[in-house]
């Protein structure tokens, strides 16, 4: 069975035009790659836990910002490396330059036997949809259609 995710895609209507908030990887594999590079605020499903319980803890780890509105189901979308990412869309106004991330250890540089900490995501921003559409990962785009599309917007 394929590994699952559980994400948000958080979204502003300012001056009439849809805005995403993406987030941005941390760590030395990511910190050169920014096109098709960033995601929405995600993480593994832990056994037993609710999926939308997921998502928002996973925003509370990856922004340290509790995140509350009118949730709605957006679907369920595979990834390339074959894991499934269940989003919902809400409507929230997150200040990216106060987000506060958790942190994972990594050795680095390889095989030097140094353990070094890297936040989880380094930093996040506001997105139109063509600016989030250049951005997102390339499994996570159809989020952003879906989204629109339900919406009626562009």
């Amino acid at each position: 069975m394929p590994q699952r995710s559980a994400g948000l895609l958080i979204h502003r209507h300012t001056g009439g035009v849809f805005e995403f908030l993406l987030v941005h990887p941390g760590g030395p594999f990511w910190a050169r790659k920014d096109e098709g590079a960033w995601s929405i605020p995600k993480g593994l499903i832990g056994d037993n836990e609710d999926e939308l319980e997921a998502a928002k803890r996973e925003v509370v780890e990856e922004l340290g910002v509790a995140i509350d509105g009118d949730f709605q189901p957006l679907g369920s979308y595979r990834q390339p490396g074959g894991k499934i990412v269940v989003a919902w869309s809400v409507e929230a106004d997150v200040d990216t330059n106060a987000i506060k991330s958790n942190m994972f250890t990594l050795e680095w540089p390889p095989k030097s036997g140094k353990m070094k900490a890297f936040p989880e995501v380094d930093r996040a921003g506001w997105f139109s949809p063509a600016e989030a559409g250049v951005k997102i990962l390339k499994g996570q785009r159809s989020m952003l259609d879906d989204f629109l599309e339900r919406r009626g917007a562009d």
